[in-house]
């Protein structure tokens, strides 16, 4: 074995043991819904084929093409299901947590049947990304998105974004007091308003996006603030979100889109809304969902067809609708009043770096947020 392979695979054993621990120890607290990538309905199912098959003579070009995903069958299903309606190309989805797919893969190595992975986040692409198991896309499929939303190296790319937003009660908070930037809310004058959910996964990668943006020692500065504020935790967003709305605190950290799913269900009086930080630090952080394609794809050119078809406009508008999330492409309007994306100042940082959430974890544990 040469120096390089060596090299290579020690960093994969070590991405490795690093997701199946942050994994273990995300579990141990709630996420953002029944299943555990945070995504309502998530599970791990045994593979499913879609209507049309490809022919025997074909399977080289076409399919059937194999994801592991991290997107929830609920919310991705259909999209897949009109994708083959489309091309005629088959897709057989293996569904799981994001943390536990990569880890799979990383510990199947070149023998992994997976010729595309789709994640939840952009940490778990950033950590395939650099144990080397994805091919370059090809440049019109990167072209697409801006390159804030994809891997600087072209080896992943965003389908939606996910914004991190301030919810607020419209009955108890002024907007016009609420903070710039998420260093704000360390101010006493929070102390006892805030709600958080230090177990999710979003939150996690909100607080390796401040890590990685300012430092070890910034973030543990920011969760010291926060805890002397006294936040009272929650299981989830959903749950945050409605505390906010029933008035048991003034404010909590959550994603964008969980605002939309209350909306459309309680209507204008719903009591909260979100407040999008300008100042440009963490709190502004636009993660995504996106996908890689594995280099060792069976079915390459299928799943470059599949990567990009996600970034077609029909497939971006059948995502948003669905689940509030931000369309990652022109033309695509998100489906309830939202700044537009590029409006947004985003943190200047390569999502691909937010693969170090166990050094993440470990931070949480230390200051007493898990």
């Amino acid at each position: 074995m040469t120096l390089g392979a060596s090299l290579r695979r020690r960093a994969a054993g070590m991405l490795l043991a690093t997701l199946v621990a942050s994994l273990a120890l995300a579990g141990c607290g709630g996420r953002t819904g029944p299943g555990a990538s945070g995504e309502p309905g998530a599970q791990q199912a045994p593979a499913q084929t879609g209507e049309n098959p490809a022919s025997e003579g074909q399977q080289g070009l076409t399919g059937p093409i194999v994801i592991y995903s991290g997107r929830s069958e609920e919310l991705i299903g259909p999209v897949l299901k009109r994708f083959t309606e489309t091309t005629g190309i088959d897709v057989q989805v293996k569904y799981g947590d994001t943390a536990a797919l990569a880890a799979t893969i990383l510990e199947e190595g070149d023998r992994s049947p997976a010729d595309v992975f789709f994640a939840q986040d952009a940490g778990a692409l950033g950590a395939l990304a650099k144990a080397g198991r994805f091919t370059r896309l090809p440049d019109h499929i990167l072209n697409k998105v801006a390159p804030r939303f994809r891997s600087p190296e072209g080896y992943w790319v965003g389908t939606s974004g996910r914004a991190r937003v301030v919810a607020y009660n419209v009955d108890r908070v002024d907007p016009a007091e609420l903070p710039e930037t998420i260093w704000g809310f360390t101010d006493p004058k929070w102390k006892g308003r805030i709600g958080w959910v230090p177990t999710n996964a979003s939150f996690q990668a909100f607080v390796t996006a401040l890590r990685v943006l300012e430092s070890e020692d910034k973030a543990r500065e920011w969760l010291q603030g926060i805890l002397k504020n006294e936040p009272r935790a929650y299981e989830n967003n959903t749950a945050a979100l409605q505390a906010v709305a029933d008035g048991e605190v003034d404010v909590a950290f959550i994603n964008h889109y969980y605002l939309y799913r209350f909306l459309k269900e309680h209507g204008e009086g719903f009591k909260a809304r979100i407040h999008f930080m300008t100042g440009g630090d963490a709190g502004a952080l636009v993660n995504v969902a996106g996908v890689g394609v594995l280099k060792t794809a069976k079915h390459q050119e299928a799943a470059f067809k599949l990567v990009e078809w996600l970034l077609s406009e029909e497939a971006q508008r059948m995502v948003v609708q669905e689940n509030g999330e931000y369309p990652l492409i022109p033309g695509v309007e998100p489906p309830f009043d939202l700044p537009p994306l590029d409006q947004l100042k985003t943190p200047d940082l390569d999502l691909s770096d937010l693969d170090s959430l166990e050094e993440t974890l470990n931070l949480l544990r230390e200051v007493g947020a898990l």
